[in-house]
């Protein structure tokens, strides 16, 4: 039995069989095998720390070729010692050189010591003690745990405002859905919901990354966490430009898009081209590439309008399927009022107000919708005709305010919300946009890295630069 025990220390450790190990944790998590190296190397150097102290100078060696795994632990030789962690006297460095060599039974000559020198300690990872080893272990699984959390955080951060798909896991209080994504899981809250969807286990999720956070302040669960949305107005933007290939080519575009999710969508599309009708291309022919969106949306109902750069009429069409008779607009206030026939009125309205909102969302203006009985009742007396004619009367031109900059909100397809955003970042003007990066943009709260490029694309397309 000790014979046996002998032959086991004589043999030491199988390193080839550590080193497949690194290997085999390399291609299972699908990390670099420098990466998971690195990994393993800081946790000896964490590990010893524990035992030399944290300003030890360590150094830790793992060459697969030989193969050898050592740490070096090195002090200074002084003959007063200072720090115990850095330096050691002559004295003590042979007396350690000494009793390391008995330790580990080996047969190479001392390392020769003088004061000034430095004193060299090798060790061999494996004979630290059961509790090290423990250590060391705990340490390189919790560095492994962290640089694949990073690595999947990276990928899943370059995708942040694209669409993904999954699969349904779970439910969490009946209120979170979590959605397996391949090597992470996705976040869906409630709020990012179509009302009324229901998911069984294993059903495909189509959503969009709305936000992707490596650690949440508060929370105890490891990251990343990547929210999903499928309720937001970019989630119906991204399904357009993945279902029309003219909205994906740029020939028409997406102006602005107002959603109540679940039960109606307003989008705003332009033409770039005068041989394509944008709301044909939207829809398709026999609505078939409509239809495909509608289901994706769980038959939420969408309506194209398209744009006109006169106010009155894309107001009449933002209330689209109502039929609009007059519409007049007060810009001081961005109100309009809009007349309709008598049978258009409750579609116009739409169920709880939602037709007229989203148009007035769409559009930026508060519109007032008057049945053409309610207009003609209440313009029936001289008083009330006068104060809708003041009301609605035509700036006059010293009413005009002349600024001396051109606003954000004058770029044509710039959604309200990333005006807001730019402005309350103290953007407001095209000409200070000229001025930015994409890396600058990018840092403005709420724009990101597919937002920026929008802009930048925008503003090439919309502003001649002249030079001086």
């Amino acid at each position: 039995m000790a014979k046996a025990k002998s032959k086991q220390k004589d043999t030491g450790p199988d390193l080839k069989a550590f080193f497949d190990y690194i290997q085999d944790i390399s291609t299972e998590k699908g990390l670099a095998l420098e990466e998971v190296t690195e990994v393993v190397s800081g946790s000896f150097v964490t590990a010893y720390q524990k035992k030399y102290g944290t300003e030890a100078d360590l150094e830790v060696i793992l060459d697969s070729e030989k193969p050898e795994i050592l740490v070096i632990y090195r002090r200074k030789v002084v003959e007063t010692v200072e720090d115990e962690s850095l330096e050691i006297t002559l004295e003590d460095a042979k007396k350690d050189a000494e009793a390391h060599q008995k330790e580990t039974g080996s047969t190479e000559p001392l390392q020769e010591l003088e004061v000034g020198g430095v004193y060299e300690l090798r060790e061999n990872p494996f004979e630290f003690s059961r509790i090290g080893a423990t250590n060391v272990r705990q340490i390189l699984l919790q560095r492994l745990k962290e640089l694949e959390r990073e690595i999947i955080y990276n990928e899943f951060i370059e995708k942040e405002g694209d669409i993904i798909n999954g699969f349904f896991l779970r439910w969490r209080d009946r209120d979170v859905m979590y959605v397996d994504l391949g090597r992470a899981e996705g976040i869906l809250p409630r709020r990012e919901q179509i009302p009324g969807e229901r998911f069984r286990t294993g059903d495909r999720v189509k959503a969009i990354i709305k936000n992707v956070e490596l650690r949440r302040e508060k929370s105890r669960e490891p990251g990343p966490f990547i929210t999903l949305s499928r309720a937001g107005p970019e989630f119906v933007k991204k399904l357009f430009e993945l279902e029309i290939p003219e909205i994906y080519d740029g020939v028409v575009e997406i102006l602005g898009i107002a959603r109540q999710p679940g039960y109606r969508t307003k989008i705003l599309v332009r033409s770039n081209r005068a041989d394509v009708d944008p709301v044909g291309a939207c829809v398709g022919i026999k609505g078939v590439r409509i239809q495909s969106i509608v289901r994706e949306l769980g038959n939420e109902r969408i309506d194209i309008v398209n744009f006109s750069p006169e106010l009155e009429d894309l107001i009449a069409n933002a209330l689209s399927p109502a039929k609009v008779t007059e519409v007049r607009v007060d810009p001081r206030n961005r109100e309009a009022l809009v007349v309709v026939p008598d049978d258009s009125y409750s579609l116009a309205i739409g169920n709880n107000g939602q037709n007229v909102r989203l148009a007035s969302q769409l559009t930026e203006y508060r519109l007032v919708v008057k049945s053409q009985s309610q207009f003609s009742e209440e313009m029936a007396s001289p008083e009330a005709r006068a104060q809708l004619e003041a009301l609605f009367a035509p700036l006059e031109p010293e009413e005009v305010e002349e600024l001396d900059y051109t606003p954000v909100s004058d770029l044509p397809g710039l959604t309200a919300r990333v005006v807001e955003l730019l402005e309350g970042a103290g953007i407001k003007s095209v000409e200070d946009l000229i001025e930015m990066e994409q890396e600058s943009l990018e840092q403005v709260p709420g724009v990101g890295k597919n937002t920026a490029k929008q802009i930048l694309k925008i503003l090439a397309e919309s502003v001649e630069f002249e030079e001086i």
